[in-house]
């Protein structure tokens, strides 16, 4: 359980891949279940189903590193005021 909790911190994006995938293939079995589809439409769309899910985790990341570089902007602008502060002193 520590090794699953560890994989999670480290890797946070791949982690909410698996679980929103999981999640859409469950959803997408239990809507599509009467529907007929053969062996060979039903591995076509989980596929399918999985990447959709990568694609959507990788575009919701794409605001968590527009704040990470707007924190190290504001962080850079903080040592810059104090190390301008100390020269001055």
């Amino acid at each position: 359980m520590e090794t699953v909790k560890k994989f999670a911190v480290n890797h946070p994006q791949i982690t909410s891949w698996i679980v929103l995938a999981i999640g859409m293939v469950i959803i997408l079995v239990w809507s599509a279940r009467d529907v007929g589809f053969t062996a060979s439409q039903w591995v076509a769309l989980i596929i399918t189903t999985i990447l959709l899910a990568g694609a959507c985790v990788w575009i919701i990341g794409w605001e968590d590193d527009e704040d990470e570089e707007e924190e190290t902007a504001a962080e850079n602008e903080i040592v810059e005021a104090q190390t301008e502060s100390q020269e001055d002193s």
